[in-house]
């Protein structure tokens, strides 16, 4: 059976209304879509780290009540867990975060999961830029290609941390050449490639290295870009502030939808529009689902009905990986 691999930061959130802490979650755009995958009974590994500490047990633990994988967490000693203090602007927008955490010398000594060809490897955001935790993880990323498994890359970084774009273009560009899916907000995209509409990023750097880029507008409706294919997306519900959580549910809807299908990655070109418009709508659904609840996951029902209809599939999705 394929597996998915999630490799990014560990992180607990704390929300703030006002001077008041109101909620408590273990935050992450690849942590919460590994969590939402696992619900839905798929194998996932999280690689990632963790100190010994009380935040870095409430991290472990949320992954593992998810059904997630952690023998590839890494649970440093010599440090403490990242913390994000997140608090909430009047309007629903312009959040204000404050980050801690502090690591060890030595980072992201993590156990390599195995990679089979046909997986689909997860990574991105800060880990996949910034050292010293990114030599390591681009050495298991670029494992994965050889071992030719299916490569989703999430660029962009929360906005509470700050430094010069300049320092990291070049990781990011070669996490681009690796990859066989982006799937980038268009405030990601505006921090990475300044002034640039999506059309103009993808032309001007993305497609050289990954002609499959879903572009997530601020409406939240979708475009995607697959050669010299451009297919809009309307969204599916109104716009939402918790953001994080439906780019999670996003990410974590394709991922199901290619294991659903049994879709390789020499097939993401070729899609028929039938097909990549559904594949879009179970995306945008997920998204709402986990946009609406408490730990940006989906609802135990909803996944219940997902895990039946991928299992009702099986017989198609065995003659579509054999071809």
């Amino acid at each position: 059976m394929r597996k998915i691999i999630a490799i990014g930061e560990s992180v607990l959130d704390t929300v703030f209304k006002g001077n008041t802490p109101v909620k408590a979650m273990v935050g992450g755009r690849i942590a919460n879509a590994a969590a939402t995958l696992g619900m839905l009974q798929l194998p996932v590994t999280m690689c990632s780290e963790c100190g010994t500490d009380s935040v870095g047990d409430i991290i472990v633990d949320f992954l593992q009540r998810h059904q997630v994988s952690t023998q590839s967490v890494d649970r440093f000693t010599d440090g403490a867990t990242a913390l994000a203090a997140i608090f909430k602007g009047e309007n629903g927008h312009d959040d204000k975060i404050v980050n801690y955490g502090r690591y060890p010398v030595d980072r992201f000594d993590v156990v390599w999961p195995r990679i089979d060809e046909n997986d689909i490897v997860l990574f991105g955001s800060l880990y996949a830029i910034d050292s010293p935790q990114r030599e390591h993880l681009f050495e298991l990323v670029q494992y994965a290609r050889e071992r030719k498994a299916l490569i989703v890359y999430l660029p962009g970084f929360q906005h509470g941390i700050n430094f010069r774009i300049t320092r990291v273009m070049t990781a990011i560009l070669e996490n681009l050449e690796i990859s066989d899916i982006v799937i980038a907000h268009e405030r990601d995209i505006n921090n990475i490639f300044p002034g640039e509409s999506a059309a103009e990023a993808y032309r001007n750097h993305i497609e050289f290295y990954c002609p499959t880029y879903l572009h997530i507008n601020p409406d939240l409706s979708v475009t995607m870009f697959a050669g010299k294919q451009r297919r809009e997306y309307a969204a599916a519900t109104p716009a939402t502030s918790n953001l994080l959580g439906w780019q999670a549910g996003f990410t974590a809807g394709i991922i199901y939808e290619l294991m659903c299908r049994g879709l390789r990655r020499d097939q993401l070109l070729e899609l028929e529009p039938q097909v990549a418009a559904a594949v879009l709508a179970s995306a945008q659904d997920f998204a709402a689902q986990c946009a609406s609840a408490p730990d940006n996951c989906l609802p135990p029902g909803y996944a219940a009905s997902r895990v039946a209809a991928y299992a009702s599939r099986a017989d198609e999705r065995e003659k579509n990986m054999a071809k």
